[in-house]
């Protein structure tokens, strides 16, 4: 009899230990959170990666991220490898919001939440999505144009096809657009979100449409390759409006080269991301959507936005 007891004080004992060894789900240390992130090729998502890796380092957790260099194919892959190594959880910014429904699902299928960062997912089950009003966003940029321009002919440089980023941009935008009549919007071509691509296009635009009189692009390194575009005739003869207040881009409307731009925060987005990553591994209710502010940035308030 005593050896019995003896035995089941042994297995008690080893199940206690077993149970407090800090399992890598608890939120703590060795909780690893993957970063799924389009592209590191713009300063937009760096700083989204930065406010995440601050947010893991405060938080004690080990960050995985992987760039996907606005590849869908090379996305899936990547969350399937985080599927693989049994991460606690994914965050996602996706290349394409349908293309990344497979991989969502597939961390869904090994228990993973996931959450996505900046543009959405057209499927999977997702814990949240953290992004800015994109749609009121386009709203207030078209706003600005059409007050600048006063009246003529607009073109509009969208972002990568299949991104809620560039869906939302672009509703709001045309909402903008279609509530009057004297701005008409005469030419509306994809420049993926790139630099490069914004200036091949603006120049086939110009040369389309050379009275245009202004141009929203759908994010600044479009808006920067437009301004590169029309050399001299930018933020004066032809209104220049773009979409996510990077450095380049307040430096522009602080020389007058670009007239306006949308503030979004990207480093709140990283943050909020880390941290609700962290209650959904804790089992904690964590909201379906997160909003974060954008704003307005002008020649007239540029300054706060400078520092």
């Amino acid at each position: 009899m005593k050896r019995v007891l003896s035995l089941l004080v042994a297995l008690t004992l080893a199940v206690t230990v077993a149970g407090c060894g800090g399992a890598a789900g608890d939120g703590g240390e060795g909780t690893r959170i993957a970063l799924s992130i389009s592209t590191l090729n713009n300063p937009f998502f760096v700083t989204l990666r930065d406010g995440a890796q601050a947010a893991a380092d405060e938080a004690g957790v080990e960050l995985i991220v992987a760039d996907a260099q606005n590849d869908a194919s090379r996305q899936q892959n990547d969350i399937q490898n985080f599927v693989t190594q049994q991460v606690d959880a994914i965050l996602v910014n996706p290349v394409d919001s349908d293309a990344v429904v497979p991989a969502v699902e597939a961390a869904n299928q090994a228990d993973i939440p996931v959450l996505a960062l900046d543009r959405g997912a057209s499927g999977g089950e997702i814990v949240t999505t953290i992004a800015s009003d994109n749609v009121q966003g386009g709203r207030l940029a078209g706003e600005e144009l059409i007050r600048l321009v006063e009246e003529g002919p607009v073109v509009q440089l969208e972002g990568i096809p299949g991104t809620s980023a560039a869906r939302d941009r672009g509703q709001g935008f045309r909402e903008a657009i279609e509530a009057q009549d004297a701005v008409e919007l005469v030419a509306s071509q994809p420049a993926d979100f790139d630099r490069s691509e914004g200036l091949n296009v603006m120049q086939n635009l110009i040369q389309a449409n050379p009275d245009i009189r202004g141009v929203f692009a759908q994010n600044d390194e479009m808006a920067l390759g437009a301004v590169q575009a029309l050399g001299d005739r930018a933020g004066s003869e032809v209104i220049v409006v773009g979409f996510d207040a990077i450095e380049d881009a307040i430096g522009a409307i602080r020389e007058g080269r670009m007239n306006a731009t949308i503030a979004q925060q990207p480093e709140e987005m990283g943050r909020l991301g880390v941290e609700n990553a962290i209650k959904a591994i804790e089992g904690e209710r964590v909201p379906e959507e997160i909003p974060v502010e954008v704003k307005l940035v002008t020649q007239e308030n540029v300054e706060e936005f400078a520092e």
